[in-house]
Parts: structure tokens; sequence; C-alpha cells
């Protein structure tokens, strides 16, 4: 039976930039096996299959699939799936508008907003941060990227769905550098909490700019141009430090430039009487083209 997808760039206003993503718009009938093998197949980060919502007061249910397995939230295939769903009519899109999409996590909600660069996303999540108490070891993180240990000025594991290594780095130049050490990580760091590297320079103080890059071979990523939740994660992260109780603060990213695939995401977190209540990042989404496949009987 053939079914329709859409293919399109992610945190991106220019075709051929950003983070690639499939959107399957209409999955019904496909096998947890065939999104797997079709997620294979278009081997991006990830791609989505649209399935009716459990909940009738909520637009879709979105099943997210990397290469080698299901993710229970992602932030470029959040983002992607509703411009992609907006793009096809299959959602309000004329104006403004918040649809929910039912992920792994729950109930994700995702603002839609139409513009000259293409549709513009942005999701919200109220998920708490998870924390370890384990710390990444600095010595370790500098290897496992090629890196001096002095080119590392901290690290910590956290997460909002994906778990991440975070490892922030002196400068752009340092984390341009990085090149993953496959047996190290195997060692130290496969097993680890977050497998998941994200390291970073840049302004770390509100309204600063980000340089990122972020490596997942556990999830058959080798390098994500666009990483949504690893934004969103630490943003709520840099926001926690503040001595400001109340607020919104915002950063800019560029991702995947090392790529060839320049990203910018837009990664806020908002504060209320100290705590972290709400995490948000946005963007904009490109289709590029769409088809058919046709999934064998036996997937």
């Amino acid at each position: 039976m053939p079914h329709r997808f859409v293919i399109a760039d992610v945190f991106s206003e220019r075709p051929f930039g950003g983070n690639q993503l499939a959107v399957f718009p209409e999955a019904e009938g496909l096998s947890d096996r065939a999104m797997q093998a079709l997620a294979r197949e278009f081997n991006f980060a990830e791609t989505t299959f649209v399935l009716p919502p459990a909940d009738p007061r909520h637009a879709r249910r979105v099943r997210i699939f990397t290469p080698k397995t299901e993710l229970p939230f992602a932030g470029h295939p959040t983002v992607g799936t509703a411009a992609v769903l907006a793009h096809l009519g299959l959602v309000e899109a004329s104006a403004a508008t918040t649809i929910t999409l039912e992920e792994g996590i729950g109930p994700v909600a995702v603002e839609i907003r139409p513009g000259k660069a293409g549709i513009h996303c942005r999701f919200s999540v109220t998920q708490a941060v998870e924390r370890p108490s384990a710390v990444p070891d600095r010595k370790a993180a500098a290897a496992v990227l090629s890196l001096p240990e002095s080119a590392v000025l901290e690290t910590w594991f956290a997460g909002i769905g994906p778990p991440f290594c975070f490892i922030h780095l002196a400068g752009n130049e340092a984390v341009d550098r990085a090149v993953l050490d496959r047996t190290l990580w195997s060692q130290k760091f496969a097993k680890a909490w977050a497998p998941n590297l994200y390291f970073f320079a840049g302004d770390v103080r509100p309204s600063g700019r980000l340089y990122v890059r972020m490596f997942a071979p556990a999830l058959g990523i080798e390098e994500d141009p666009a990483t949504g939740s690893g934004a969103a994660t630490l943003a709520a992260c840099l926001s926690e430090r503040l001595s400001d109780r109340d607020g919104i603060f915002t950063w800019m990213i560029d991702q995947g430039i090392a790529m060839g695939r320049p990203s910018v995401i837009e990664a806020s977190a908002e504060k209320s009487q100290g705590r972290i209540v709400k995490a948000m990042v946005g963007g904009y989404t490109v289709p590029i083209g769409e088809g058919e496949i046709t999934v064998p009987l036996d997937r």
C-alpha cells in the first residue's frame, strides 16, 4: 500500500539548510516494524509518523523514529511535523494558532505562524528537566571530542525527553575542532546516563548567541544539524542559574554549520518564583518535496 511522505528542512529559512525530516502525515496501517524500517531507509536524524489523536481535543498523535530507535520526544521533529501539517492544510494555519500534538512524553503545544520565510513553529513543554547526581568527567569529555582538557569549561547531564551530556567549551574554534573518538565513546559514554554529546560555546547570558554541535551515535546519528530537545534543555539549565526569579530568557543557537546545513534555533525558558515552568523552542521549516513509498505487506 502506498504511503505519502513529505521531506522538510527544519530550523532553516532556505531549502537545503537545517535538519532534514521525513513526515508521513497519514501513517495509519503502518506497523512498528514498518515505521522503524522506513526511518532506517530515509536515514535522516528522525522520521515522524502522524496518527489520529487519542484525545479528540488534540490535533494529532506523532511517533518519532531515528534510524535505530523510537524517541518519546524530539525538538526538530515536533517543529517540522507541525509545519508540514500546516503546509498540507491538515491543521489550521491561516493566522497564528496553537495545536497540541500527542507524543511519548505527553501533550506538546505547538504555536504555528505563517511567515515570508516559510512556516514558523514553536513548541513548549512543561516537563521538568531530568538531572542525575552523576557528573561527566571533564577529562573524559575532552578526550572523547579529541580536545585538550583545557578546552572544557564545564560538563553536566540533563534532559527533557532525550538525555544529553552537555559539554561547555572555551570557544567556537574548539567546537569546530571536535572529532568523536568512537572507541573512547564506547568505553566512557555509551552506557552513561546520557550517551548523546551536546557541546557548545558562546555567550551564556540571556539574549546571547550560542554555537553548538551534537553527536549521538547511540541513536544512529553521527552528527545532528539541529537538536531542538537539546536546545530546550540547555535554555532551561542556563535559566536555572540566573538570579532572576521571574521572566522569559532566550538564546539564539547556531548549529549544523560544520556540516554545511546551517540551522538557527530560538530557545527560551520561563521562570516563575525561581522555578522553570516552561521551555520553548522555535524556528522556520521549509517543505522541499513529497512523494509516495510502497511498504511491503510483511512489514
